[in-house]
This record gives structure tokens, C-alpha cells and sequence, in this order.
């Protein structure tokens, strides 16, 4: 499987949220025997169509390529849109913060998911530091400190002024 979106299918005779969410996790399971990770989605679109998508971040180098970030962009560009009102997403396992904050940037309307962040630390795949960054206080930050340096206000707001300007832009 590679980073090219995957086809749209047709929703199955069974296209009930428990159905979905065994496709995602055949998905995953089957993604592992295809040397990826062992996580797999789906995007079920207000339409029906149903992308799909599996972990690739060691097979394609791409610490991004999470399963539902790649159905996540199956489903956009199949539809020609970014944003994803109306769909669901079926994930094999809860969705860590980035996942998390794809899905609410794609205006995902909900998600399901099998696996919990605690069954995923046990097989190895602990996200508990990223959950505590963005849950947790100052010391929770240490592992990569994010601020500011001060630039003159007209130069830190340049994009934003030439983004007000530009009357092509596509809001989002």
C-alpha cells in the first residue's frame, strides 16, 4: 500500500457502525502481514463512500502517515474537499492527539474506535507523553518546548495581512 489515495467503496451489505469498525480493524491486521503498522480506518462520508486508510510511517518514512490521517486524506481527495462534515471515522484504535486533531480539522462529525491508548502502550505504542503535553502543565511540555520570538507586529502578521487581501483565498 502506498501514499496514493485509495478508491472509494461502496458501503457493504452490513453497513452498520460495529461492521465499519471490524473493517478497520481487518485493515490493520492485514497492514502488519504488508510490513506497516498495526492500525487501519475508515472514513464512512455523509454520501456513504467509504476511504480507507492504513499506517504507513515506517514503510513510507513519514511519521504523519497514521491510519487515520491517510483515510482522512483518502476521503478529501476522493470527494475534492477538505472538509468532512457528515462523515464518521472507524478507527482500530483510539486516536492519538494528532489523529485526534486531524479529524477535527476535517470537520469529522464523529469517532468510533476499538482499541483504547492503554491497549496500544501494552503492545508498545505508548502515547501518554503526547496526551500529557497538551493535557498537563509547563513540566509536561519539556519534551519539546514551543514559544515565540518577538518580531515587529507587521512582520509577524504578514501572512495573515496578505491572507485578508487575497480575494481568491479558500476559507477554511
Amino acid at each position: 500500500m502506498n501514499s496514493t489515495p485509495a478508491p472509494a467503496t461502496t458501503s457493504a451489505v452490513d453497513a452498520t457502525p460495529a461492521a465499519y469498525l471490524a473493517r478497520a480493524v481487518a485493515l490493520a491486521t492485514q497492514n502488519v502481514r504488508e510490513a506497516g503498522g498495526p492500525f487501519g480506518a475508515l472514513v464512512v462520508a455523509a454520501d456513504g463512500r467509504v476511504f480507507e486508510g492504513v499506517n504507513r510511517v515506517t514503510a513510507n518514512l513519514d511519521p504523519s502517515a497514521h491510519a487515520e490521517v491517510t483515510a482522512i486524506r483518502n476521503a478529501c481527495q476522493g470527494l475534492g474537499t477538505f472538509d468532512l462534515s457528515g462523515a464518521v471515522l472507524y478507527t482500530s484504535c483510539e486516536p492519538c492527539p494528532m489523529c485526534l486533531a486531524t479529524s477535527l480539522w476535517a470537520r469529522i462529525d464523529r469517532v468510533y474506535f476499538a482499541a483504547n491508548r492503554d491497549d496500544a502502550a501494552d503492545a508498545g505504542f505508548d502515547d501518554a507523553v503526547f496526551y500529557r503535553y497538551f493535557e498537563g502543565g509547563a513540566e509536561d511540555r519539556e519534551i519539546m518546548p514551543v514559544s515565540d520570538i518577538e518580531l515587529p507586529a507587521a512582520e509577524r502578521v504578514a501572512p495573515f495581512t496578505e491572507w485578508a487581501h487575497t480575494a481568491t483565498r479558500i476559507d477554511y
